[in-house]
């Protein structure tokens, strides 16, 4: 109990500084503390509701938050989301691992080789972003990590949004394809939900501190610092599946 306590305060911290759903650490945290990837993906789409809703709330409050563009992405990924319990429980462990390094080798390398931050916005179609959504839901909600490992780099290395404003939106998007996400989960096997419960509700004191963290750091340190978090957990989940 204590460790879920100090492991959901921790995810909160990322989960708001970087605007992750938190199931990037918080999956392969529970990985290492002996959970199977399948008990670890249900703990994290539970607490992702907690840490998602209640960080948008901050989001929305401080003014960084697009909410417009947001409700698109989101409803997109709410649809894709609602297969993602089905297709988890088809699928073996090692194969979700592989899939979930495979995600943070391609958010790391958006982010490295999109160093620029562009000033100019494109102007989307809200089709596409609505499309964008419904891939990320059901991709993101299978290894537990909310889409936004993905939407972050899509939405500052391709469409040219700012970083700022990339991670609320983030954040906003996991609201929808996690709650989504938990009752595709709930209805095609037995998940965790007090495990998750304890955990989501540490997060939001860690949530907290991440947006106030993330509204005062520097874009260029905050990308910097997304970069090496990235790095870490492609490290991490590289070493579990081939050595």
């Amino acid at each position: 109990m204590i460790e879920l306590i100090f492991l959901g305060v921790g995810v909160g911290i990322l989960s708001g500084f970087f605007g992750i759903g938190g199931g990037t650490i918080l999956v392969p945290s529970l990985m290492l503390l002996g959970h199977q990837i399948k008990d670890a993906i249900g703990i994290s789409v539970i607490q992702m509701v907690f840490s998602s809703v209640y960080g948008s709330y901050l989001n929305r409050k401080n003014k960084t938050l697009d909410v417009p563009m947001g409700l698109v992405i989101g409803t997109g990924g709410f649809i894709g989301a609602l297969s993602s319990g089905f297709i988890v429980s088809n699928i073996d462990d090692k194969t979700l691992e592989i899939i979930f390094l495979s995600f943070a080798i391609f958010a790391l390398s958006r982010l490295f080789f999109k160093t620029k931050v562009e000033k100019v916005e494109k102007n989307v179609n809200r089709v596409i972003l609505f499309v964008i959504g419904i891939v990320l839901g059901v991709l993101g909600m299978i290894i537990g990590v909310g889409g936004s490992i993905l939407l972050v780099p899509i939405l500052v290395g391709f469409l040219h949004v700012d970083l700022k404003k990339a991670i609320s939106s983030g954040l906003f998007f996991v609201v929808f394809s996690s709650i989504s996400g938990l009752i595709s989960h709930s209805l095609s096997r037995e998940i965790d939900f007090q495990s998750g419960v304890v955990v989501g509700l540490a997060s939001l004191i860690g949530v907290y501190a991440g947006i106030h963290f993330k509204d005062r750091v520097d874009m260029v340190l905050q990308k910097k610092l997304l970069l090496g978090f990235y790095l870490l957990i492609v490290m991490y989940l590289a070493k579990r599946i081939f050595f």
